[in-house]
């Protein structure tokens, strides 16, 4: 690269985001540091700390069943923490400028209930909501549920899609100018595949006009979806060169819709560890690696892949000399692993390869793509990645709640500053505009 050219790249704004951990084997529980996954405390605590650090947005997952391992809860599920609309709504009220990010499904809603929430915390926010788009052929799941398991996976993102497109023809049923006194909305009317829907619309045209809408999901249907319908893509990706790889597919696909490039942004979740010099940093990792992987968890995650009971494995041991069944039902609610057989191979050449047992083999497979070294060292690559096109920017997954982003945020935000590739405030009030995203415009036909 160029001097001059490197130059210019290195201008490419970078977007952060931080994401509540607590799910699957992010979090280290066992931290004297780990405080409760359920208290608003914490919510509270990591979401202003992302704000004080300028960040886009803060963004909850969420399930809608507590997922099971050999028949029982599975251990590192979160039980009890609060529905993410209602809690966002409350962290509304104590954040000025952080945008707020839910979780919701778009098999087991319906546009015109979900359509009206996402509105609301729009206005409570000003103009700072936006919705993570998931969908869920889990007839496991959908048992809490009236049509438990009835959507085939080959329809989840077709379903998806009409979802988005219903509710932003909700939102746009109310003119985008008309005094608030005076505003009344336009009769709906939506005939698809998967609603059939007409009425009125009750709650008034959003301050974004659309909330913004996050997509996850890296097979080819999702991305697809993703450059139809999404403003920012949630990914994972370990290396510069797959991010690239991701990043230039993605982009390409979004010319068909009448999109550019800059109308959506990808940003993978990553994991940061600092230390004063990268061998101490390298070090923190390894441990926090191998307490996020206990010898439980590994035989858990090699379940998952395996489809059967390996609780009789030594997680010190080698990885099982028998084939994964890819009808087994071991792990109930988890995300299926699309080819488990070709998995094993994979997993079995690399341990073949460095001497592996089962939980390193989990550990080298399953960690989160990271930045690991000096505060300064992290600023550079995080800089580069982005001046690569290989990422818009990250949502940060800290591994302890609820301060485990006050390092980041105390001693990376500001080396990122003095690159002139991060904001030293906000420059507007709603989360499209800190993600640079354009307006969501009415169609014509809704303009009248």
């Amino acid at each position: 690269m160029s001097q001059d050219h490197g130059a210019h790249r290195g201008r490419k704004q970078v977007h952060l985001a931080a994401h509540f951990p607590g799910v699957n084997n992010a979090t280290v529980w066992a931290d004297p540091r780990s405080g409760s996954q359920i208290d608003f405390s914490s919510f509270t605590h990591l979401a202003r700390t992302a704000e004080r650090g300028l960040f886009d947005f803060f963004f909850l997952a969420e399930g809608l069943r507590l997922r099971e391992n050999r028949g029982r809860v599975h251990d590192l599920d979160v039980v009890g923490r609060p529905e993410s609309l209602t809690l966002l709504s409350a962290l509304a009220a104590v954040t000025d400028r952080l945008g707020l990010a839910a979780t919701v499904n778009a098999t087991f809603n319906e546009p015109y209930e979900l359509a009206r929430r996402l509105a609301s915390l729009d206005h409570l926010s000003g103009g700072r909501a936006a919705w993570n788009v998931v969908t869920s052929s889990d007839a496991f799941t959908g048992e809490n549920f009236r049509r438990g398991g009835f959507l085939d996976r080959a329809d989840r993102y077709t379903r998806a899609a009409e979802f988005v497109a219903t509710a932003r023809e909700l939102w746009d049923s109310w003119p985008a100018d008309a005094p608030g006194r005076d505003a009344a909305p336009r009769p709906f009317a939506h005939r698809g595949r998967h609603f059939d829907i007409s009425g009125t619309f009750d709650v008034a045209r959003p301050p974004q006009g659309h909330p913004v809408v996050i997509q996850a999901g890296d097979s080819d249907e999702g991305r697809e979806f993703a450059a139809s319908a999404a403003d920012v893509v949630f990914t994972r990706h370990g290396t510069l060169d797959a991010g690239r790889a991701f990043y230039t597919d993605v982009k390409r696909r979004l010319r068909p819709y009448g999109r550019r490039p800059g109308d959506l942004k990808i940003m993978p979740g990553v994991a940061v560890v600092l230390g004063d010099t990268a061998a101490e940093a390298q070090e923190k990792a390894a441990g926090i690696r191998r307490q996020q992987v206990s010898p439980q968890t590994a035989l858990l995650t090699l379940e998952q892949v395996w489809g059967r009971d390996l609780s009789a494995y030594d997680p010190d041991g080698p990885l099982p000399d028998i084939d994964p069944d890819p009808a087994g039902e071991v792990a109930r609610g988890r995300v299926g692993v699309a080819d488990p057989l070709a998995v094993a191979a994979r997993w079995r050449a690399l341990a073949e390869a460095k001497g592996l047992s089962i939980r390193q083999t989990v550990i080298e497979t399953s960690a989160r793509q990271s930045f690991i070294g000096t505060p300064g060292a992290v600023a550079a690559e995080m800089t580069e990645f982005v001046a690569e096109d290989a990422a818009d920017g990250f949502i940060l997954v800290p591994h302890l709640t609820p301060g485990g982003l006050d390092d980041f945020v105390d001693q990376v935000v500001p080396l990122l500053q003095e690159r002139g590739v991060f904001r030293t405030e906000y420059a507007g009030t709603t989360l499209r505009e800190h993600l640079g995203l354009p307006a969501a415009r009415q169609p014509d036909r809704v303009k009248g």
